[in-house]
């Protein structure tokens, strides 16, 4: 209440000070700006800069599809364990399921008989070599045995190899395991639950989400704008004072066919994991020109009457609101054709209480 009635007086007092109140506010209004608002006001002086042209997209936070892997069942079975939940963090390795599989029951009998086999070739292949040595065999009964024991061993390293793929433990039960470390973004197993191999659903997804994806989308009007390596800031509804800065490293060829825009990913560090899959994300993109233009803060731009005013500070005593014609706005930046030289003043706070007092 104190605060209102503070300005109201100021305004008062700015409008007293006011010797030409009907000359219209192109004109030099001569009243002096009172000493307890003289301390408040910013003045910023212009000077020509690059002009950068700015574009506003929006998209979602999504996985670095890089650092995603997908989980499938290689046998079929039912699921006795599951020992990870969604939004887990998980270590290489990790044990997430264990299923119940007779298929891994057949891959350890064939590891069995495989090594019964070996045995057997090579108490044939040592006699067959003794009785060679002796001449009792012929070669070509030696070398029979020798092919038969390689074969044997071969198997053996086949099925071997079979149950290090599928991780077998002592109890013939499929193990499923993280093969990377990070978080568990999707799930679709529980305990209970029938497997079948041929199935393309995955069980789980894991990422390591230290790098995240933005997935923005582009009007038609903007794509000609918008290039690989351009520099965007990012900001989100879950935390609106922070600005997550990345690159654009990937425009899109297809345009979707729904809603006619183009994507482009945007790559942001995410090692402190505060963005989320699927979280809502704005997007500034700025195209750098090759002209420099004289540039004041947008915010202290005035918009009255369909045109922009500028309150441009001579001294206490000496300041005037002018037209402005503006070629471009960014969030920092308004880029002005006409209505200020280099060098000219400006009041960049409090602009509105000194322009609607200048309108008196």
């Amino acid at each position: 209440m104190n605060k209102t009635v503070t300005i109201l007086l100021i305004v008062i007092h700015l409008t007293a000070c006011t010797n030409k109140a009907n000359k219209g506010i192109t004109e030099t209004q001569h009243f002096c700006i009172p000493d307890s608002l003289l301390h408040s006001i910013k003045v910023d002086t212009i000077y020509e800069r690059p002009v950068l042209n700015e574009f506003r997209l929006t998209g979602k936070v999504t996985y670095d599809q890089d650092a995603v892997v997908k989980i499938y069942p290689l046998v079929s079975g039912n699921v006795l364990e599951v020992k990870a939940s969604l939004g887990d963090y998980v270590s290489k390795d990790q044990v997430l399921a264990v299923i119940k599989s007779g298929e891994m029951a057949g891959f350890e009998n064939d590891l069995v008989s495989a090594r019964s086999n070996l045995v057997v070739a090579e108490k044939n292949f040592s006699a067959a070599e003794d009785m060679f040595k002796s001449g009792i065999t012929s070669e070509k009964e030696f070398t029979a045995t020798q092919k038969e024991l390689d074969k044997a061993r071969s198997e053996l390293k086949k099925a071997e190899t079979i149950l290090s793929i599928y991780g077998n433990d002592k109890q013939t039960n499929f193990i499923v395991k993280a093969p990377i470390s990070g978080y568990v973004v999707e799930k679709f197993i529980t305990p209970n639950m029938q497997i079948r191999a041929d199935n393309s659903n995955n069980l789980f997804t894991i990422s390591d989400l230290k790098k995240i994806w933005i997935m923005a989308n582009v009007y038609e009007t903007d794509i000609a704008h918008i290039k690989v390596n351009e520099k965007a800031t990012v900001t989100t509804l879950a935390y609106p004072e922070m600005v997550f800065r990345g690159v654009i490293d990937k425009v899109y060829s297809v345009l979707d066919p729904d809603n006619k825009t183009l994507k482009v990913r945007i790559q942001l560090d995410n090692r402190d994991g505060l963005l989320k899959p699927e979280m809502f994300a704005s997007v500034i993109v700025q195209e750098k020109l090759n002209k420099e233009m004289l540039a004041m803060p947008s915010n202290s731009v005035v918009f009255d009457q369909n045109q922009f005013w500028a309150v441009v500070y001579k001294g206490p005593c000496d300041v005037e609101a002018r037209k402005l014609d503006i070629f471009a706005t960014n969030h920092v930046y308004s880029y002005v054709i006409s209505g200020l030289n280099p060098g000219d003043k400006i009041i960049s706070n409090l602009q509105l209480l000194i322009y609607n007092a200048l309108k008196q």
